[in-house]
């Protein structure tokens, strides 16, 4: 089976499976949530200062740490405990597996910021690409039973080199996408030394029941929280500071189960972005982002607060959102992909949010972000519910949803939602079944007339050449 026609099966599978929230709203939710538990741990505690750690900061502790969690692991589990104080890694922190790795309240591990330090290469995804890369600050792999919890900070140091990569990093990013997109062997997609691409601060591989809890993040080396296929994740309570470049907050990629609630995210990038693959390589695994629940969260970020997109070819699904504070971004919740990508983005929930100022648009659809390749395989945005919606202020919109015209944005419902200033209340193009309830901007009630017409999934796969033509019109403007 070729990778179109495994995008086109995979699209197919989405077509006949659609509805199973569309019945139930917010119901799913509680089913959602049961299903995530947070890790328990063995009642025995291993002090890093026992096994040779200094504080001070200017004393490598990273032989001191990584024994103590082996040793933790090998016996059975327990808490690997960071008295207050401050430390100095240099190299990556590996977790392992039945392991809290717990900082004390005035403890603060801050990360060489050497290059060579994060070698050798180990299994990761870098924008939705498998490949072997620097290490991440701190990685984990096909662990289970794994935590990071306590009040400390971690330092990513990322203004001292890899935040400043970005500007060296585009023939590498461009090569490995290549070789995903031809199928080269992940063990032949070998960066690191001699290369450009940014390794994440905290990167959980493979692993299962994770708990990330209360710690604080600060000056990042790249995406700050990052689990890739993994499964029961909690992440509660942590605080991410950091406004260097791509600092998103927390992506979730090709992860099951994910609740992320109670925190702060302050980033250079995405405040929380979900994920699920670039491209062929996305296809090639086949695994998608689902039963995910963001609540009770602030976002300050330079670009968007929650995102879904744009790395989704293995498809998202199942995704709540309720009760979260935006003071400045600039969408407030965005849904974004192009026309490399194929999958999908389907049944989500958004509920209870307040955003005091939106550069941009306050909820936003954007099927062509950034296509590169012309590969004409369009994301199928399906099943939408937004309610109890508030905005002080919106540069653009407070509602921009935009599809193809081959592959129409469907069913999408927006409720008790108040913009109190925009210059267009909304704009809708290229979508069906969209309703407009209790929706308010500048002082006056906003009345959506939806066009007699509508198109077929089927229609949608046979009529790629109007995606073509849309494509080559919008490069002429």
């Amino acid at each position: 089976m070729t990778l179109q026609n495994k995008f086109i099966s995979v699209f197919a599978f989405c077509v006949c499976s659609l509805g199973a929230l569309a019945q139930h709203g917010w119901e799913a939710l509680k089913e959602i949530e049961q299903n995530i538990q947070v890790p328990q741990f063995r009642n025995r505690s291993y002090n890093i200062i026992d096994f040779g750690a200094r504080k001070g900061g200017t004393a490598d502790c990273r032989p001191a740490i990584n024994n103590a969690i082996t040793k933790c692991s090998e016996q059975g589990g327990g808490r690997v405990t960071i008295p207050a104080g401050k430390y100095y890694s240099k190299g990556p922190i590996l977790l392992k597996s039945h392991v809290d790795l717990h900082f004390s309240e005035g403890a603060e591990l801050v990360f060489s910021s050497a290059a060579e330090d994060y070698l050798p290469v180990v299994f990761t995804r870098w924008e939705g690409t498998e490949l072997y890369n620097y290490s991440p600050l701190i990685y984990a792999y096909k662990a289970t039973n794994i935590a990071i919890t306590g009040k400390g900070l971690l330092n990513g140091m990322g203004l001292a080199n890899f935040a400043n990569w970005k500007p060296d990093q585009k023939k590498d990013q461009q090569h490995l996408r290549e070789m995903g997109r031809k199928g080269v062997p992940v063990k032949q997609r070998v960066f690191g030394k001699g290369h450009y691409l940014r390794p994440a601060f905290l990167e959980l591989v493979e692993c299962r029941n994770i708990l990330i809890e209360d710690i604080k993040l600060i000056n990042a080396t790249f995406w700050v929280i990052h689990p890739v296929y993994c499964n029961n994740v909690t992440v509660r309570g942590v605080t991410v500071d950091s406004k260097n470049l791509n600092s998103d907050g927390c992506d979730p990629e090709s992860s099951t189960n994910v609740l992320i609630e109670h925190c702060r995210f302050m980033t250079g990038d995405d405040g929380i972005a979900i994920k699920s693959g670039r491209d062929n390589d996305g296809w090639r695994v086949g695994k998608p982002s689902e039963n995910i629940i963001i609540r009770d969260c602030f976002f300050e970020t330079e670009t968007n607060a929650v995102c879904i997109g744009s790395e989704i070819s293995g498809g998202v699904r199942n995704v709540f959102v309720e009760n979260i504070q935006v003071a400045a971004a600039s969408n407030a919740i965005y849904f974004k992909s192009n026309l490399d990508r194929g999958g999908f983005i389907e049944q989500v929930r958004v509920r209870k949010v307040a955003v005091d100022s939106a550069r941009s648009t306050v909820v936003k659809f954007e099927p062509d972000y950034k296509s590169e390749s012309k590969q004409n395989n369009p994301t199928r945005f399906h099943d939408f519910l937004i309610e109890d919606i508030s905005c002080n202020y919106a540069a653009t919109y407070g509602i921009d949803i935009t599809g193809f015209e081959a592959m129409p944005v469907s069913d999408v419902t927006v409720r008790n939602m108040n913009v109190i200033k925009t210059p267009q209340p909304f704009r809708v193009k290229h979508a069906q079944g969209v309703s407009f309830r209790g929706v308010t901007a500048n002082g006056q009630p906003v009345v959506y007339e939806p066009p007699n017409k509508s198109i077929s999934p089927d229609s949608a796969l046979k009529n790629k050449e109007v995606i073509q033509k849309e494509q080559k019109n919008k490069s002429k403007e």
